[in-house]
């Protein structure tokens, strides 16, 4: 690691997070544009197509961490945390960027139930690896690539859902889109994020060493916060344009892909991985609390007010707090932290 002093490593995490946000953006132009140019629906272009392009940032971190600092728990950290990030402070911010953020019964009935699947579906994996690998034990699961295999197999299931919505819908190409231009801005884009990403692991380390903490919980805040950018910008731009729908369907499609297919790539990276339950089941707990909370508010009048809108920035104020707090040793709630 590049040694350089706290101060230098604040910078580092700053201007990597601003290559993020750069390529970012980058993206998201290129998907749109590619989405209108094989008509996509707009369900499938916010739960699959933008989804997974702004998820690409969780993705890496779990790749990054595990093979260029063999630190797997960072990565999953920086999963969990952008999951309670984008449940919490995205839809809040979409709410308020525009005049009120409309959702719809098949946002609320058809992706938000498929992401409560793809939690329980993570649990199971969890519970798996602790029952019948070798090495697992009450306090402990040992993930393998042969368990990660299921995750991936129900986000299969996800995607073919997703086409299957595809069927009846009358395709409308757009014109004047160069699908090669898009396509190569696209894999730059990718790029920039990539770079972006390891200058963020890489401080986030670097804060770990400096302040004596466990990595997981750098990746559960800084990185967490710094990789869900992109879904920020794609679900923020999308209600300011009163696309509300895109918005909603890109956080849970983003939570979905990040739970069934980042940390099963971290475990085969890895070769296998060791889950703490003791710290776990506390995150998993809090993020089957947020979730709650979103379906709840959004599911009241199809629409998320300011009011529902503050509430959701409170509660992540609270989890800020709480992790605070375990970190100082004030409470002992996530044992490991």
């Amino acid at each position: 690691m590049i040694p350089f002093g706290l101060v230098g490593w604040v910078v580092v995490a700053i201007v990597s997070t601003g290559v993020i946000w750069v390529g970012s953006d980058r993206l998201e132009r290129a998907a749109a544009k590619l989405s209108r140019y094989y008509g996509l629906p707009v369900a499938v272009h916010g739960a699959v197509v933008v989804a997974v392009g702004s998820s690409f940032p969780e993705l890496s971190s779990v790749v990054i961490s595990t093979l260029l600092h063999g630190e797997f728990s960072l990565g999953v950290g920086a999963i969990v945390g952008s999951a309670i990030f984008n449940l919490l402070v995205i839809p809040a911010a979409s709410a308020l960027a525009s005049e009120e953020l409309e959702a719809t019964r098949d946002v609320v009935h058809k992706d938000a139930q498929f992401y409560i699947i793809s939690v329980l579906v993570l649990f199971i994996t969890f519970a798996l690896g602790a029952t019948y690998v070798p090495g697992g034990t009450n306090e402990a699961a040992i993930l393998t690539p042969t368990l990660a295999l299921l995750p991936l197999l129900t986000y299969g299931v996800y995607v073919f859902l997703q086409y299957q919505d595809t069927r009846d819908h009358a395709a409308k190409p757009a014109d004047g889109v160069d699908p090669r231009r898009e396509w190569g801005l696209l894999a730059v884009a990718l790029v920039l994020i990539a770079v972006g990403v390891e200058g963020v692991v890489s401080a986030a380390l670097a804060f770990g060493d400096a302040f004596d903490t466990p990595p997981f919980l750098w990746g559960l805040t800084v990185i967490a916060a710094a990789t869900s950018l992109p879904d920020t910008i794609v679900s923020v731009r999308a209600a300011a344009d009163d696309d509300d729908v895109t918005s909603l369907t890109n956080v849970l499609g983003s939570n979905t892909f990040n739970l069934l297919v980042a940390i099963p790539v971290g475990v085969i990276l890895a070769g296998s991985a060791t889950i703490d339950f003791l710290v776990a089941i506390p995150m998993m707990g809090f993020l089957a609390f947020a979730t709650l909370v979103f379906i709840v508010a959004t599911r009241t009048h199809l629409e998320l007010t300011n009011l529902e809108a503050y509430a959701l920035l409170g509660l992540y104020g609270v989890f800020l707090l709480w992790m605070v707090l375990e970190t100082a040793g004030v409470v002992d709630g996530v044992q490991g932290i």
